[in-house]
């Protein structure tokens, strides 16, 4: 017997060429093509980013990660202390609660869960630890090694590649708002009978799609999904978790039009099983186009921002 990505067992083939994963995890042939592909992204097999044609990112590694700077990671783990360590034991057993990799409690995934997360907590204490990160680790966890799955969390939340995840994480969690409020807006454009039913229920992104964006839907979704959308997000970033939400939206439209308030937050938290079929949502999904539209909306949010912060300042000084 032997474990898939899922966490569910399964029997190996003797016949098959397939094999372990670093986490003694049974990997079938597409599951090692993902292995040997998250690992490029950290130049763990010559890749150096040459697929991502930004030199930024070649030169973050090299001048300020130290991302093959032996030593760092251990320094992190065995001599450091961390502020977060009891809330990060807290919370180890509530991530991925159902995988098998991390139910043993004490057990190896959750030991390693814990270094990754305690050595970020160190190596950036102005975010320190906060709850939600434990599922990114914990994925990475699945397809590489501490360190690696360490250093690519670094380079996500740090936006090594692409924008900064930090402020996910930041105190008053000032992505998550800006996210929230342009996803909003899409749904008002994108399905203007829903944005307007949305309204009239008075149901707005806060009460469904903040886990999606923290946790790039690696909360509650089916591993299977989750993983393509992974395998895409990697590449592209955030814009498709906009994509993704938006498609599982359009996909159970004219269900979620119908259903009152008490019906409809509950729904949009439990999507039907069809709706997460990859092969079907993520063409849904990839069919629509928000890069414009985002990059216009964060100006918005930008020039909304500031408008706030000077009438705050100005106010402030009124009252001197």
């Amino acid at each position: 017997m032997n474990i898939d990505e899922t966490g569910i067992g399964c029997v190996k083939n003797s016949s098959s060429s397939a094999s372990s994963g670093r986490n003694g995890i049974y990997l079938p042939g597409i599951e090692e093509r993902r292995i040997r592909k998250w690992r490029k992204m950290i130049g763990v097999g010559g890749s150096d980013w040459k697929h991502y044609g930004s030199r930024m990112a070649v030169d973050f590694w090299e001048s300020d990660l130290l991302l093959m700077n032996p030593g760092v990671y251990e320094q992190l783990v065995i001599y450091e202390t961390s502020a977060s360590e009891l809330d990060i034991i807290r919370d180890i057993s509530r991530t991925f609660p159902t995988h098998v990799f991390f139910q043993q409690r004490h057990g190896p995934g959750q030991r390693s869960l814990y270094n990754v997360l305690k050595a970020y907590s160190v190596y950036d204490r102005d975010v320190g630890y906060v709850q939600g990160m434990g599922f990114l680790a914990g994925l990475l966890l699945l397809y590489m090694s501490e360190e690696d799955a360490f250093w690519l969390l670094v380079a996500l939340l740090k936006g090594a590649v692409h924008s900064p995840m930090e402020g996910l994480y930041q105190v008053g969690l000032p992505l998550v708002q800006k996210y929230l409020s342009q996803f909003e807006q899409l749904v008002k454009e994108k399905f203007p009978k829903l944005g307007e039913h949305f309204s009239e229920e008075m149901v707005n992104p806060s009460m469904y799609a903040s886990q999606w964006f923290i946790t790039v839907f690696s909360y509650s979704f089916p591993f299977p999904l989750a993983l393509r959308i992974w395998d895409v997000f990697l590449y592209e970033g955030v814009k498709v978790v906009f994509q993704v939400g938006l498609a599982l939206l359009g996909y159970c439209h004219d269900e979620l039009i119908k259903l009152p308030f008490e019906k409809l937050v509950p729904a949009l938290k439990n999507f039907p099983e069809d709706a997460m079929n990859p092969d079907v949502l993520l063409p849904m999904a990839f069919s629509i186009k928000v890069s414009r539209r985002l990059l216009e909306l964060e100006e918005e949010h930008k020039k909304r921002n500031q408008g706030m912060l000077q009438q705050s300042t100005s106010s402030a000084k009124q009252k001197r």
